[in-house]
């Protein structure tokens, strides 16, 4: 399920939060599905404990998944209403990443297809069907 690199610069706990950022996203976990424990996601991926739970903090700090105390954490459902300010400073981000990608040469056609593609993946599509 995760591909840890324990060479990387990047902490564990915060490849673990973009992992399951990305299976929320894709759908590969539904809303208001149960993640693996603590302890069970800790001895699969042979890593301390205390680095599953900062990672799962985190995920819940950033509005991914919720706890039931006694029960575990879950996925969070889309939330209706968003967060303005974090889609202000994605949209901000993004605009740099787009002018960049012109700067680069990337054409428009292309970006529009890659706009495309992330749409589809995020809806459980596959762009090859």
């Amino acid at each position: 399920m995760f591909q840890l690199d324990i060479r990387s610069r990047v902490p564990i706990y915060e490849q673990l939060v973009e992992k399951w950022k990305e299976l929320i996203i894709h759908e590969v976990y539904q809303p208001d599905q149960q993640l693996p424990s603590v302890r069970v996601l800790a001895q699969e991926l042979t890593v301390n404990p205390n680095t599953i739970q900062k990672a799962y903090r985190e995920l819940e700090n950033q509005g991914y998944i919720y706890s039931i105390p006694g029960k575990g954490k879950f996925v969070a459902p889309q939330a209706i209403t968003t967060n303005n300010e974090k889609v202000t400073k994605l949209k901000q981000e993004l605009l740099k990443l787009l002018s960049e990608a012109l700067y680069l040469g990337i054409d428009k056609e292309e970006i529009h297809s890659l706009i495309t593609i992330a749409e589809q993946s995020t809806k459980g599509g596959n762009q090859d069907d």
